[in-house]
């Protein structure tokens, strides 16, 4: 599952316009996506009052409003009208993310917009659109990872509803997703998406434990703690792969050996992950969808974004001693820093000063 964020698009639209932008059928396709998602919105309020509403979705719509409140309550996440509406959008994916990396790097590339700066991928609300931009990445030499989106953030732009691609999994899930977006409203750094993700993934962990504690779900805390350990197996192992990338494409190799090199590499990933699945795991295959799609440095980049952080990011939050106000405050200064000061200043952090 992968989230991003979709900058607010009616700037977006309006600066790429100014520019005499030569992606304006982009810009046009992003703002049609999302306002037609906008024009859809139904209150969640409203749905959970009118009795002709489904049990089942009523109860999904009670639900998620009992964790919109806890999010701005408990969390100290915005309080305001994200999230507090609802759009069945009648397909699996709100949007398709298209991730690329050069063949010898595990560097993304960036895709740059008007007002709100770069990030690692491109976002499409049309699949097809994402499948030719796929193609001519690739036709470029680029490795391409596609991935479908179940949610999105405007960034507090305008009012993002929940979306029926939110409620796949179970409210845990839905819980996640939730505190996860609104983050992204709390603090958000421009051009520095590593940063942004792991810290939204990590008020995100932190909230989805203190919920499922409020709830009294002992069962479902200690399966959430069993999927983030079995989580972080995984992101070990695409760790150690990506280190025997990164000396593989620094060598002084020829392209084809290099390219036997990352061959290797991702094979050996792949046995090791089996060994795991087959040993630590007890058979366990939620990761197996992980492996479906082809393995290359645009797959491995997408996770490293989203994850590299999120261990100093939780680290600083018990150092302001689980209080979020004093967290989303340090955080913020530490965004102010130099791009390559940020990530050195959470790691050396002695305290919430």
């Amino acid at each position: 599952m992968t989230r991003i964020i979709l900058r607010s698009l009616l700037l977006i639209g309006l600066a790429a316009l100014l520019a005499g932008c030569t992606g304006v059928g982009y810009y046009a396709e992003s703002l049609g996506g999302h306002l037609r998602i906008m024009a859809a919105r139904q209150d969640v309020a409203g749905l959970v009052a009118d009795p002709e509403t489904p049990g089942a979705l009523r109860a999904r719509m009670v639900s998620a409003s009992a964790i919109r409140q806890f999010a701005s309550d408990a969390l100290d996440l915005p309080d305001n009208r994200s999230y507090r509406s609802y759009v069945d959008i009648g397909r699996d994916y709100v949007t398709i993310a298209v991730y690329a990396a050069p063949e010898f790097s595990l560097a993304p590339v960036a895709k740059c917009f008007p007002v709100f700066g770069c990030v690692p991928y491109q976002a499409f609300f049309s699949s097809d659109n994402a499948r030719k931009e796929a193609t001519a990445l690739q036709a470029r030499g680029l490795d391409v990872h596609v991935s479908g989106v179940t949610a999105y953030s405007t960034l507090g732009w305008t009012s993002d509803p929940l979306l029926s691609t939110m409620f796949r999994d179970d409210e845990t899930s839905v819980a996640a997703l939730i505190f996860h977006e609104l983050a992204h409203q709390r603090v958000y750094v421009q051009d520095d998406s590593a940063f942004n993700e792991a810290f939204a993934t990590a008020v995100e962990t932190s909230g989805v434990r203190q919920w499922l504690r409020a709830q009294g779900d002992a069962e479902g805390l200690r399966r959430y703690e069993a999927a983030r350990a079995r989580s972080a197996d995984f992101l070990g192992l695409i760790a150690q792969t990506r280190r025997e990338l990164k000396a593989v494409y620094r060598g002084p190799g020829t392209e084809a050996q290099k390219r036997a090199g990352k061959d290797a590499a991702i094979a050996r990933l792949g046995q090791r992950f089996r060994r795991m699945r087959e040993g630590r795991w007890n058979g366990f295959s939620g990761f197996d969808g992980w492996f479906a799609a082809p393995v290359n440095n645009a797959r491995l980049a997408a996770t490293g974004v989203y994850n590299d952080l999120v261990p100093a990011f939780l680290r600083l939050f018990a150092l302001c001693g689980s209080d979020y106000r004093r967290f989303y405050a340090v955080v913020a200064r530490i965004g102010e820093l130099e791009r390559e000061d940020r990530a050195g200043a959470l790691e050396v952090a002695k305290g919430c000063g």
